[in-house]
Parts: C-alpha cells; structure tokens; sequence
C-alpha cells in the first residue's frame, strides 16, 4: 500500500547514504513495478468466488468513481499524509496524490501515464503504465483469490473519518500471505481503511483516510498542480521487457503466485538489474536479478532475511548472480521462492 510514495523517497537524503541508497532504489522498483501489476485487472466474472467479488467491487469504485480527500499511511513508528483527487471525466481517470510530510513530491496521473514530480530537483519522472494504488487493491486479475483467502464480512458497522463503513476480513488460508481487514463505503463500496495482517495477527500497515468527500462534492479545478513545471527536466524511465526462463532461470513460484512483469531496469551505475514480478492478486513480491562482483561485497544488502517495516528482504548469492526478493509477504515465503530459484546458463551448466 502506498507505494508511489516509496518510489518518491528513494529520490531523499537516505537515498544517497550507500546501503540505504541500494535499498532505496531496490524498493523505488518494488514499488512502481508491484503498482503496474494492477494494469491486468479485468471486470469480475459473476462465477468467481465472494472474496474476488468483493475486491473487484472495490477495486471498481477506486477507479470509476469521483473522490477526493486526505489518507495517512503507518508502518511501524513511521506515519504519512497524502491528498489525493480522482477524477473520471471523457478522457478516462485523472488524478492527484500530494505527499504531505517530509520533501515535496507529487504524481499527476493520466489513466496509465503517471507524472512524478520531484520539486527540490525540478524534476519529472514520467512512467507509462497502471498504478493503481490506495484505494484500490487488486494487482492483476484476481481470479483465483478464493483457493488462498477466506472473506468474513461483519455485521457492525463503524465510522472511519466521519463516513460509515462496512468491516470485512480477508484470512490467508496458507502461512505464505497476510491477511487484511479493510472497511468499505456500503453504498459506492470504496475502500476507505486498510490493514496488513502479519501470521501473528500484528498490523504492520494501515491506510485510511481522515478526511473524504465522493461524487459531486469533488472539484476538478483540484487536479492542477500548484507548481510552475516551466524549465523542469523531464526523464522517462526505461524499461525493457524480458523472458526470465529464456535467459536460464528457472523459478519454482509459490502456490497462487504468477508472474506479472518480467522487465530489465537500468541502475544509476548504468548496470541492468532484472525485475520479476509475483503477485496472487492482493499480494505481491519483486525478486530483482544483478550481476555480482567481489567488490560489491560489502555494498549489497544483507544475505539471508532482513525487514523494513512491513516488506519482509530475503537476499542470496546465485553463482554470478545476486538476487533479492522483496514483498509484504511472510519471510519464509520469500526464503523459499529464493532458496529454490536455479540458473542454467544457456548451454551451460547447473548453478
């Protein structure tokens, strides 16, 4: 959740401070590749069970309807603010998330084009695909949620930033994913809170609005940006599409787990890193693919498992190869996807 605004901070101070700068980077592609994964949902099908029904609802309201207001994002002891607008007029969806702490940051979006504007560089970071993001839910098609969640809708009510809103839990029915508890609008059925449940039933996220106003309360006018962007320079971020298995990977995934993106990215070193993404539909992990170098040795993150607030980091070395996956998954999900991940060079041997 909240993932533009992790791909804004990885262009912060921290993000020039040697391990944090991998890091940074490493969660600023976790972040836009695991939001583009959401290009792929389609309309539910009346067949599918009640948990796709129910996300596809809300996932529907997110995108075809109009609102406006402030959410705020916690993880840990680190919280955030942000205004969003969302717009549906003859053009498709216009939109506009405002970060509202720390450095200035900003994304205009245009149905699959999302601008990132960095004010403190004058600069613009231009991405053409989907990202989709709180309150929306879904990555991918979601057709097979209920062979991995279980849905329990409440019958209470609560009131989340002034609205009424219905409670429904969302149970893994395996150890290898969270699960959720969201609060949906019971007459446009948007999201207007959601919390990541840990396998010890420990919130390590939640999102929700503090302040909301739907339909025709919401001014168009607010999707302009405050900034003067004249001389700004602007930098489409390339992405170049790949076949993980054609270059000798072979990748055992996670049950209801598939593959979403497949891309090589540049590093600011000017070194490609490949990117896959997996997603169950309301999960997702990035396992990024590098080249390794002895002397990289004391710059790469930490072999093994690591955490950063609600991403689970498992890290390990693979002949030649480095490779990390990221996701808010349990840490012995991604120990295993590693763990069992094999390169065969093509024409070449086991490694």
């Amino acid at each position: 959740m909240a993932k533009q605004a992790l791909a804004c901070r990885a262009h912060g101070p921290a993000a020039r401070d040697g391990a944090l700068s991998r890091l940074g980077v490493v969660l600023l592609m976790a972040a836009c590749a695991m939001a583009s994964a959401a290009q792929r949902a389609q309309a539910a099908d009346p067949l599918q069970g009640e948990v796709t029904r129910f996300l596809h609802q809300t996932q529907q309201a997110a995108r075809n309807s109009d609102y406006s207001g402030v959410f705020t994002y916690q993880q840990g002891a680190s919280m955030q603010s942000s205004r969003i607008v969302h717009v549906v007029d003859g053009t498709g969806e216009r939109e506009r998330l405002v970060i509202l702490d720390g450095e200035p940051r900003e994304f205009i979006r245009h149905n699959d084009t999302v601008q990132c504007l960095v004010p403190t560089k004058e600069l613009v970071l231009v991405e053409k695909h989907r990202m989709d993001r709180f309150p929306g839910v879904l990555l991918g098609e979601g057709h097979d949620l209920d062979s991995h969640y279980t849905l329990r809708v409440g019958t209470q009510r609560q009131r989340v930033a002034g609205h009424e809103c219905i409670p429904a839990e969302i149970h893994p029915r395996d150890g290898l994913r969270y699960g959720y508890r969201f609060c949906v609008d019971p007459d446009s059925k948007l999201l207007i809170k959601a919390q990541t449940v840990d396998e010890h039933g420990e919130v390590v996220n939640q999102i929700a609005f503090t302040s909301l106003q739907q339909g025709t309360a919401v001014q168009a006018r607010e999707l302009q940006t405050s900034w003067d962007m004249r001389g700004w320079r602007t930098i489409e971020l390339p992405t170049k599409a790949v076949d993980i298995a054609e270059l000798g990977w072979r990748v055992a995934l996670p049950p209801g787990f598939v593959h979403s993106t497949q891309v090589s990215r540049p590093m600011k070193s000017g070194k490609p890193v490949m990117q896959m993404v997996l997603t169950d539909g309301l999960a997702a992990i990035s396992v990024f693919i590098e080249q390794f170098h002895p002397s990289q040795e004391s710059r790469v993150m930490p072999q093994g498992a690591a955490r950063n607030g609600a991403m689970n980091i498992y890290g390990a070395r693979i002949g030649d190869h480095w490779l990390t996956a990221i996701g808010e998954v349990p840490a012995g999900t991604l120990s295993q996807l590693v763990e069992h991940i094999e390169y065969v060079p093509p024409g070449g041997a086991l490694h």
